[in-house]
């Protein structure tokens, strides 16, 4: 029920995944209403339904998950917790998807906050940003954590067996950006991550590390500008190739390669993000996605269910929780050093 275009656009999508890429689903909502549309497409029986008249509004924020405990997001997150669903898709309000999906899910052992993940249309392969607006005051020990969680994204999503990490901020250099990257720097520096260090906003579609880091309010803010020039660069693109006769002769003669290029930059193929750090897969799909974006994040969905992302996070926070002479000890779990015999002096070789 969430998303600029729902049900019937929402529906549409989950009929196309159900058919062209096999993905089982479930329907969360009013019964009657998400059964008519199905009829539209005669796919009556063919999807699960879950009865509930409770549904986030767009513009409702994190308190709904409070006032809306029937809410279909809070229902699919029920039925993921008793193991009747593998993961979660929404085109909803963010805030609220986020909001209801921690207090239903939890998040993971050792985690602190969940981050939105989120593929960039880089070149040979995409890459992965976080976070995208999940968390937006974090502090450099979330950031170590968004890092692992990148990490096992890219490992199932993109395959890369070893991901390299760089953290967004204002300059190459370590000592560059404000005290939460300096700080972060340092941390990453001593993880058994691999981490590339510092990249600037020029970086992002260079596809010089295989995931980026940032905090939540950094890391929509360059997602959103990032979308938006990336936008209006393709209509100036189909401006002028429709300028002209001699310009809409070329553009027939590319018609495959323009095609690729424009699909490429369409966030429509990626799905949307993904919330990482819960106990459970949760896709938060484009507020005004349509039907192939809903069947895009369905297959996105599926996918991590089958990849077994919650288990590839727990084995990344594991490895990382592996003592090294690089481990940061808070001080008050620092052990007490012995007292010192009074008698010793200096320079007796104690």
């Amino acid at each position: 029920m969430g998303g600029d275009h729902a049900p019937r656009e929402v529906v549409a999508g989950a009929v196309m995944a159900a058919r062209d890429h096999e993905v089982p689903l479930i329907l969360v909502g009013p019964s009657r209403r998400i059964r008519a549309l199905l009829a539209e497409y005669d796919a009556v029986g063919n999807l699960s339904i879950v009865h509930t008249d409770e549904s986030l509004e767009m513009g409702e924020g994190a308190l709904a998950s409070w006032r809306k405990p029937r809410s279909t997001i809070a229902i699919a997150c029920e039925l993921m917790k008793h193991g009747k669903a593998g993961a979660l898709v929404s085109a909803g309000s963010t805030a609220g998807v986020v909001a209801t999906s921690a207090v239903r899910l939890k998040t993971q052992h050792g985690i602190l906050r969940p981050a939105i993940a989120v593929t960039l249309p880089t070149r040979p392969r995409p890459t992965v940003l976080l976070d995208a607006g999940a968390t937006a005051d974090a502090k450099p020990e979330m950031l170590v954590q968004f890092a692992l969680l990148g990490t096992a994204f890219a490992q199932i999503r993109l395959g890369v067996a070893r991901p390299r990490v760089g953290l967004l901020t204002i300059g190459a250099e370590p000592g560059k950006g404000n005290k939460l990257t300096k700080k972060a720097h340092e941390l990453l520096a001593a993880s058994p991550l691999e981490f590339a260090g510092n990249i600037e906003g020029h970086d992002l579609l260079r596809n010089t590390v295989d995931v980026i880091v940032a905090d939540g309010f950094t890391g929509n803010i360059a997602l959103k500008t990032m979308e938006g020039t990336l936008r209006v660069a393709v209509d100036e693109l189909k401006h002028a190739l429709t300028s002209s006769r001699r310009a809409k002769l070329g553009a027939a003669l590319q018609r495959r390669e323009l095609t690729t290029l424009t699909d490429r930059f369409d966030s429509d193929t990626y799905g949307g993000g993904v919330l990482l750090g819960l106990n459970g897969a949760v896709v938060i799909a484009h507020g005004a996605s349509r039907a192939r974006a809903i069947a895009a994040a369905c297959k996105l969905a599926f996918d991590l269910s089958e990849g077994k992302l919650i288990d590839r996070v727990r084995e990344q926070l594991g490895s990382a929780a592996r003592p090294s002479r690089f481990r940061f000890v808070p001080l008050g779990e620092r052990e007490p050093k012995e007292p010192r015999d009074p008698r010793e002096q200096p320079g007796d070789g104690a």
